[in-house]
């Protein structure tokens, strides 16, 4: 069980000897137990909370025995998100207890069986739902009921991706308003996973999407990159500087419900946009300053404002409902309905992969490791 993992990883921190302990406890459990063993499994851990490129390290976990309902499964991909960093450095609201393995979402194919699992064969993908922690290691063991089966002909990096922000982007769309085929939403981050998500899901129901970048080089050619993915309009900050802006929206619908990932001011112009009555929901603070709201939007438009955590979403009694809602984003991406940028790099240059989701070396694609 992942439990066992967890108590040699405990171990290993109490002792500071990781590498007489793991060999010796590989001896004692293949002497302790004569059932299913899954492999040793190579995992990135961290033992206190810091900057993910200086806390965590490469180490070899022993194997553990598969109890009758347990699954071992190879892992295939898992992404760094902005979320994973988050609890390494121990500021997001929801992490595991340390020492622990990083990671959180990610596709796997099933290694081995526990004697009394049925509907599930080795070879066959899973990925684990709700989503659990430690998914940044090559073999993980957990209870059936803890994995669900994806179609095997799904591109590798989408089944890796999927849970958070394709996921995040749907229930958003679904959860605030009732919204048909014609009506507008308005986003800014446009250019993010959820937001370019937002534009194709919206676009596949018919729901024109208004769009809001920043100012930089080269922001036409960013327009065009999101009209292509279906977005309807797509303005720079400083050309909605304008008093009447619901005249640059030509012959589309004032939007009625609005999506907030960056705050400050930014957050100011998805609700000049909103109509009378509208709302706007924030799953996100890129620019770490508060929401700017004027009075005047609360008195003259009646607007709302909401927050959006997919992880107390999950946490509800309505969690079991993702997995069809993910069969549902999995067949868009095989539809060719759903794409994101992102870039597949091998374990082994696990680190490289870091720095660029860090921002070290730029702006770079989405990064999803590679275990094979």
């Amino acid at each position: 069980m992942a439990s066992l993992r967890l108590a040699s990883l405990k171990f290993l921190h109490c002792c500071n000897s990781s590498h007489r302990f793991l060999h010796r406890n590989r001896i004692l459990s293949i002497r302790a137990f004569s059932g299913i063993m899954s492999p040793p499994s190579t995992a990135v851990v961290y033992e206190h909370h810091g900057e993910p490129d200086k806390v965590t390290r490469l180490i070899e976990l022993p194997p553990v025995e598969l109890k009758e309902n347990d699954v071992c499964v190879k892992m295939l991909a898992a992404p760094i998100n902005p979320s994973d960093v988050n609890r390494i450095q121990g500021v997001y609201p929801v992490r595991p207890q340390v020492p622990a393995v990083g990671g959180y979402e990610g596709v796997g194919e099933i290694h081995s069986l526990g004697p009394a699992v049925k509907g599930l064969s080795p070879g066959d993908w899973v990925i684990p739902s709700p989503p659990s922690f430690g998914t940044w290691q090559s073999y993980i063991v957990k209870e059936q009921n803890l994995w669900h089966k994806i179609n095997i002909e799904t591109p590798m990096e989408y089944a890796a991706t999927v849970t958070v922000n394709p996921l995040t982007a749907l229930r958003m769309l679904e959860d605030f308003a009732d919204l048909k085929s014609g009506d507008s939403i308005v986003q800014n981050g446009a250019t993010s996973i959820v937001g370019q998500c937002i534009i194709q899901i919206a676009r596949s129901r018919g729901i024109h999407s208004i769009n809001i970048i920043r100012d930089r080089t080269g922001s036409e050619e960013v327009e065009e990159k999101l009209k292509r993915l279906g977005a309807d309009a797509v303005f720079t900050e400083s050309q909605l500087g304008l008093k009447n802006v619901k005249g640059l929206l030509n012959n589309l619908p004032e939007p009625g419900l609005g999506f907030n990932c960056v705050g400050g001011d930014h957050a100011s112009l998805v609700l000049k946009l909103l109509r009378q009555g509208g709302t706007m929901v924030t799953y996100g603070g890129m620019s770490k300053k508060p929401v700017s709201v004027s009075t005047s939007s609360f008195i003259f438009k009646d607007l709302s404002l909401r927050g959006f955590w997919l992880q107390k979403w999950m946490n509800s009694d309505k969690a079991m409902e993702c997995r069809n809602m993910i069969d549902h984003l999995l067949a868009l991406v095989r539809k060719g309905q759903l794409k994101y940028e992102m870039e597949l790099v091998p374990f082994s240059n696990f680190y490289t992969a870091l720095d660029k989701a860090l921002g070290k070396l730029g702006s770079q694609p989405k990064q999803v490791i590679k275990f094979l």
